[in-house]
């Protein structure tokens, strides 16, 4: 062989490109750093959660705006003036089943176990050569004239009877648990199935059989509607509000 020939197979490739591929890049060498994968996770995470906040405030303004409400963080009452305090409605109280309280008597109690024998003898109702203990209260006006007779609470009409012993009677459930009575009516003025309001009129006092010594009158029932158990009506009237 020519010391030319020789000459040219001596030549060797240039080692940049072998170099190149056997030696680590610095992209490689950076993703070799312990802290790369957490960091690039927790800002995957931050762009992510800020595009959903974006999303979500855009997509809030656009419903407001088409809408036309006004979206507010806090939670207030639409009538509130500005700056106020949103609270929760009162419970309704009942009230005495009359216009004006000072021109009717109590006639015939609720008969207590509690009260004295006095109070007992005077609620007790003779019918039929039958004694028996009153579960209302009688209210009569004091010139003996008939009356209206307003609804003590608001609630729904369950029952309008007529019937031959206690007379015209109106029965009121109301949400509180209650159950009202009106008996002895006349001039009837609401339906079964009616919603009324607290001092909405029902009727007039009437009379009937069952007290029919006691004239024209008022047979004022409260009843609790989980077991039918009559309350004195006085107890939560005259109780303080």
């Amino acid at each position: 062989m020519s010391d030319q020939n020789k000459g040219f197979q001596k030549e060797e490739a240039p080692k940049t490109v072998q170099g190149a591929q056997g030696s680590p890049s610095a992209w490689k060498r950076l993703l070799a750093k312990k802290w790369v994968f957490p960091a690039t996770y927790v800002a995957a995470a931050a762009i992510i959660l800020t595009l959903m906040w974006v999303y979500q405030d855009i997509g809030t303004k656009s419903v407001s705006q088409d809408l036309g409400i006004k979206v507010s963080s806090t939670d207030k009452s639409t009538n509130a003036p500005d700056g106020a305090v949103a609270v929760n409605a009162q419970p309704e109280t009942i009230q005495w089943p009359v216009k004006d309280r000072s021109l009717v008597e109590v006639s015939i109690p609720f008969y207590d176990t509690n009260a004295t024998n006095d109070v007992k003898q005077a609620a007790m109702i003779q019918y039929n050569d039958q004694l028996t203990p009153h579960s209302a209260i009688d209210l009569k006006a004091k010139d003996g004239a008939a009356f209206d007779v307003l609804a003590a609470l608001s609630g729904k009409v369950t029952a309008v009877e007529q019937n031959p012993v206690v007379g015209s009677l109106v029965e009121i459930t109301h949400s509180n648990g209650l159950i009202s009575v009106y008996q002895s009516l006349s001039d009837v003025k609401v339906v079964k199935g009616a919603e009324v309001k607290k001092g909405d009129v029902l009727a007039k006092a009437g009379r009937n059989e069952f007290e029919k010594e006691d004239g024209v009158h008022l047979h004022f029932e409260v009843r609790q509607a989980s077991d039918n158990a009559a309350v004195n009506p006085e107890t939560l009237l005259n109780a303080k509000q």
